[in-house]
This record gives C-alpha cells, structure tokens and sequence, in this order.
C-alpha cells in the first residue's frame, strides 16, 4: 500500500493573514515596498493563490489588516494602569511589538513613503483611526471639536515615538519607550488634553505586557513618521480600517 501524504491543515482566517502578512513584509525587507506582490507573498509561503486574492485583493488591503491586527494586540490587554496617559502608554507599546515583529518590512515600507503619497495620505487616514480607537479604550472623549484635537494630538504623538523605533536597535526598544513617555507628557502639558480628565496621571515608567507581544484573539505601519516638531503627518504614518476602493500605489 503506498504512503498517501495527508493533505495540509486549513489555516484559519488569523492565521493565514498572519503568514501572508509575513511573507510580505519579508519581500519588501529584501527588494523594497514597491516591488512586493501580493502573489509573490502568498506562493513563498506556500498559500493559497485564490484565498489571498479574495482577502487581500492589493497592498492597500494587506496594510489596513496589518493596522488592525496591530490594534487588537493593543486592546487585548486590560487596561489596568489609573492614569489615562498610562493606559495609552500600555496600548501604544503594545502596538510596538507588532511593528517590531516584522522591523525590517515595516522600515522598507516606511523607507518608501517619501515618493509615495497616496500611500502615505492612505496610512495617515488610517493612523487617525487607530488613535481614537486608543483614546476611546483609555477612557478619553473623542467626540465634538475638542475630541478631534485629542485625537490629533495622540497621532502626532505615535508619529513622533514612530521616529524614535525606526532608530532603536535595542531589544527592550528602552529609547523608544523613553520618547513615547516623554511625548505623552509633553502633549499633556502643552494643551492639557489629558490632564483635564478624571484619573490623569504620569505614566508608568515600566512597560505593561512586558511578557511578548499579544497576539489577536481570533480575527484579524506599519508605522509612520512626523510628530510634535511639526514635520507633515504625511510624511509617514501608522495603520488600521479598511483600505479605500482603489489601492494607492499599487
């Protein structure tokens, strides 16, 4: 009786996003964003063709999955610091982990945005997102004219601390924790958006989930730079939502 090899498992929905994700950040580690196919990505790790079409019909689609990922990793966690500026300490660290899970992509892909503005346009949209999605979980309003400056200001905030993780070859990213805390503070006391809050405090100066990285519960920057010096947000950016119709750039 010949040996029958029993076929491959189905990967689940997480699971094959996540080792399509991989695979792409890992090609455009070796040859740039702009040259990363999404068919490429799915055949080097040995993915179904049809299925990666379906879910990640361009890269516009495979980022805004990469942002969300990168949020729920942020919200899994419960936020158990008293301080609002602690809770977002917490969640944008947590986020951290993610980029830093595949660095040398992410750094690829914002090594590009520079002569991509539709994809640096597209990320920033996405980041404003993924922010009141963290100022919401940390407890803080988000709504009327007052709730988008927060927002704003958390963004330029992420931007900012973006900068100093492209730049931070530790493996306890100590530096970039140092600016995202130094950053936090500073907005604080620029415009008072988090200090005029029930329960505003200092964060804490250790890192919550300091375990690993949290991975997503059962679904699904990239990263950006630019921040409180006032450089364009457009410049680079973080990720979350769904992509627009058309894919920017490609």
């Amino acid at each position: 009786m010949s040996d029958v090899s029993a076929p491959p498992p189905t990967l689940n929905d997480l699971a094959f996003d996540q080792a399509l994700i991989a695979a792409a950040f890992r090609q455009a580690a070796a040859v740039g964003w702009r040259n990363v196919q999404i068919a490429a990505a799915a055949r080097e790790a040995g993915l179904s063709l049809v299925r990666a079409r379906h879910r990640f019909p361009s890269r516009a689609a495979l980022l805004a999955r990469f942002g969300r990922m990168a949020d729920a990793a942020a919200l899994a966690e419960p936020a158990d610091e008293e301080s609002v500026r602690g809770r977002l300490f917490g969640m944008l660290m947590r986020r951290f982990d993610v980029l830093q899970a595949h660095r040398a992509g992410v750094v690829a892909l914002l090594g590009s945005l520079p002569s991509r503005p539709q994809t640096a346009l597209f990320l920033t949209l996405l980041t404003e997102t993924s922010m009141r999605w963290m100022l919401d979980a940390a407890g803080t309003p988000t709504s009327g004219l007052t709730g988008r400056l927060r927002v704003r200001g958390l963004v330029a905030v992420w931007l900012w601390a973006v900068r100093a993780w492209e730049r931070d070859e530790t493996a306890d990213l100590g530096p970039t924790m140092a600016v995202l805390d130094a950053a936090l503070a500073r907005a604080e006391r620029a415009a008072g958006w988090l200090a005029s809050l029930p329960g505003a405090g200092s964060a804490t100066s250790s890192r919550p989930g300091e375990a690993g990285s949290p991975q997503e519960g059962s679904s699904e920057k990239g990263s950006s730079e630019g921040g409180p010096d006032g450089e364009p947000a457009e410049g680079r950016s973080h990720l979350s939502d769904e992509p627009p119709k058309d894919d920017p750039q490609g």
